[in-house]
């Protein structure tokens, strides 16, 4: 059975991206979790991941690192991209710009499942990301007809914007009424509620992300077990 190791569901946005593409395509894997310390990960995590990252796949003696090249891998094998060429080489760009792109949403809103934060500026930067966010989302939605991305089904390209979803509904970011019916859309899978509420009970904290939290804007909620 495939292992996928991750970190902190109510953090980790990198974890995400795989665990939600194999829940959504039925694949069968073990969870195994490690959690965020105070200070680097780098050494701990190398037990299991060759760039001491993660999330960080394992398929017997294969071990996959990077949540794109773990998408890819599973394609080999499972419909992980649209069948439509047109849709397939579409998803394909757009989860490459996520994966190396979008720095302010990154640098400011990073992902925090359990809370709801009012941010105390949206500056140029930010805005810019939001917008290309926005337009990139609808222009899927209106080529290839939803409800997904890139057409009738979830792909990866879906897979790869679900940490957007849920920074959406922690920042209150704007969009669209399209584009914020995607992520309604996504909220609302079984599969993100899972991740989410999973989030919500975990009891570690990460004190830098917490930290970043607080700068950026006034929590106004704290949704996460005590």
């Amino acid at each position: 059975m495939l292992t996928l190791h991750i970190a902190n569901k109510n953090y980790s946005s990198w974890s995400l991206r795989p665990w939600v593409l194999l829940h959504e395509l039925g694949i069968a894997f073990e969870e195994r979790m490690h959690v965020f310390t105070p200070g680097s990960n780098w050494e701990a995590f190398r037990a299991f991941s060759p760039n001491g990252r993660v999330p960080c796949l394992q398929d017997g003696g294969t071990v996959v690192w990077d949540s794109l090249a773990i998408a890819e891998y599973l394609a080999e094998r499972h419909p992980a991209w649209p069948q439509d060429a047109a849709a397939r080489t579409w998803a394909r760009c757009a989860a490459a710009e996520m994966h190396s792109g979008f720095g302010a949403l990154r640098q400011q809103c990073s992902m925090s499942c359990g809370l709801r934060i009012r941010l105390h500026e949206i500056g140029p930067a930010l805005a810019a990301d939001v917008a290309r966010i926005d337009e990139l989302w609808r222009e899927g939605l209106q080529r290839f007809g939803g409800p997904f991305l890139a057409g009738d089904h979830f792909t990866a390209v879906d897979a790869f914007y679900a940490p957007v979803a849920f920074r959406v509904q922690t920042y209150g970011l704007p969009l669209s009424s399209e584009a914020m019916g995607w992520v309604e859309r996504m909220l609302a899978r079984p599969s993100m509620r899972r991740w989410y509420d999973e989030a919500l009970a975990e009891t570690w904290r990460d004190t830098p992300h917490d930290v970043e939290s607080a700068q950026v804007g006034t929590i106004t909620a704290d949704l996460r077990a005590r």
